[in-house]
């Protein structure tokens, strides 16, 4: 799919505005010059001004071209599962994240995920788990992400 850049950058515009709205209502620390909504402010303002310069540096699509061109692989059944498929994982996680922990969830995700993807069946529920403890050792313990425990929470380690 390709959008003109006209679009994305309306798009990276009102993300900007939508920075820079949040950021105003960060708290002042005080005996601080420089407060935590500096550095969102500045990030917003470079994001808008990168918009804006795409914006104006886009041409306008000639007539009877499209704003939003679809990609090729909307034609492939596979590629509408696969994409489907990861819709609904992102979805699962949200919903059920809190109840039954990174871990468990990560575990289906991936299983799921290499199944739709063909991995051999044998190697589908190794990789996951491996892959899972991985990501949670380089968050949980490396960066001090706190992720969700759920019905693990009585085996934290």
């Amino acid at each position: 799919m390709k959008l003109h850049d006209t679009l994305s950058g309306l798009a990276l515009l009102i993300l900007a505005l939508i920075i820079a709205i949040n950021s105003a209502g960060f708290p002042e620390i005080p005996g601080q010059q420089i407060g935590p909504a500096v550095f969102p402010r500045a990030l917003a303002a470079l994001l808008a001004l990168c918009a804006v310069l795409l914006i104006f540096r886009a041409r306008l699509p000639a007539p009877g071209q499209a704003w939003v061109q679809l990609g090729a692989w909307l034609q492939s059944p596979v590629h509408r599962r696969n994409f489907v498929i990861t819709l609904a994982c992102l979805v699962f996680y949200i919903v059920a994240s809190e109840l039954l922990g990174f871990l468990l969830c990560s575990v289906l995700i991936l299983c799921v995920m290499f199944h739709a993807l063909s991995v051999k069946p044998s190697h589908i529920v190794p990789i996951a788990l491996g892959v899972t403890l991985l990501i949670h050792t380089l968050f949980y313990k490396g960066l001090r992400v706190p992720l969700p425990w759920g019905v693990l929470s009585p085996i934290q380690w």
